[in-house]
């Protein structure tokens, strides 16, 4: 049904905003899990980030700037508990495997609004499935098959990574994993020392470069060939020294042990767990897969520390 206030594009925003899957973000890691600071990212922070960043390349290129927003803040509606530590477990613990971005269109398309899911035009729901780059795929310059169909979407998937990359390396410095001068010199050179000019160059490149390539038979939305390869050594040096050092790989060990002890009980007991009619429908493993990653860390740790962890039952004296 038309809406006579809101065009389509921002009442999937709006729905996007609204959904519970949303506000779940504010206590799913970023990064680091279960940090002591206060400024440091959540998955809902970070979102937040992406939208500015694309919705100011969208303004800037006369893209339509409520479809970009809401491809970018619906784009981690999926994203599993404990951060990359918990997208590696599930890859590991579910059958077949497990894709955030998968999870997200799932979220919009199945599980929001007790399996209505929100109804969002297809060109959101493209550039929610097509946003993710993985640790080795490019932010532009990728086949057809595997690019967003419209710009807007490409600004999404494009604007994940210039957030990413320098925000993270902000709260690595900041839990002290991270030394300020470590990042290699010849990507400062190219991209800037401190964050802020980092964002800066990148955002004013992928706008020069796309404007530069107008007349292109199939538009699409660029980057220079340094600055993309600064930024793709950028991910590749964050991966090496925070997403995967020493310190992550503690966590992705406790990570590991919640969501494999969640795994086996839900299975065990599903229907202590899981809604009767979601079982029938898509199976265990599937209704499993839904309510884990739909779970926030603290929820999961106190789930797990519910079924595990030995509490004291008698009563004082």
């Amino acid at each position: 049904m038309d809406d006579p206030i809101r065009p389509a594009f921002q009442r999937d925003r709006d729905r996007i905003v609204h959904s519970k899957a949303f506000r779940r973000l504010k206590h799913k890691t970023q990064v680091f899990l279960a940090p002591t600071g206060d400024h440091y990212r959540t998955r809902l922070t970070h979102t937040l980030e992406v939208s500015q960043i694309a919705r100011t390349i969208a303004k800037v290129l006369r893209l339509n700037e409520e479809l970009t927003e809401a491809v970018a803040l619906g784009h981690d509606l999926g994203h599993t508990p404990f951060g990359h530590a918990g997208e590696r477990v599930f890859r590991e613990l579910i059958p077949g495997g497990f894709n955030h971005y998968e999870q997200s269109l799932r979220v919009v398309d199945v599980l929001e609004q007790d399996g209505l899911g929100l109804n969002l035009t297809w060109e959101v729901r493209d550039g929610i499935a097509k946003h993710s780059k993985g640790k080795d795929g490019s932010p532009v310059g990728i086949e057809l098959s595997r690019r967003a169909a419209t710009l807007e979407g490409q600004v999404a998937r494009v604007a994940d990574i210039i957030a990413y990359v320098n925000h993270d390396i902000d709260d690595a410095v900041r839990a002290g994993i991270l030394n300020p001068d470590a990042v290699p010199c010849e990507l400062t050179a190219v991209l800037g020392g401190t964050s802020s000019v980092r964002i800066g160059r990148m955002v004013a490149d992928v706008v020069e470069q796309t404007l530069s390539d107008k007349n292109a038979v199939v538009p699409e939305i660029r980057m220079s060939a340094g600055v993309l390869r600064a930024t793709l050594d950028l991910r590749t040096f964050l991966f090496d020294a925070v997403y995967e050092n020493d310190v992550a790989t503690s966590e992705f060990r406790k990570a590991s042990g919640i969501l494999e002890g969640l795994w086996e009980k839900v299975h065990e007991q599903p229907g202590t767990f899981l809604d009767r009619r979601t079982l029938e429908r898509d199976g265990v493993d599937v209704a499993a897969r839904d309510f884990l990653a739909g779970m926030t860390d603290r929820y999961a740790i106190n789930l797990f520390e519910e079924l595990f962890i030995p509490r004291s039952w008698a009563q004082p004296v």
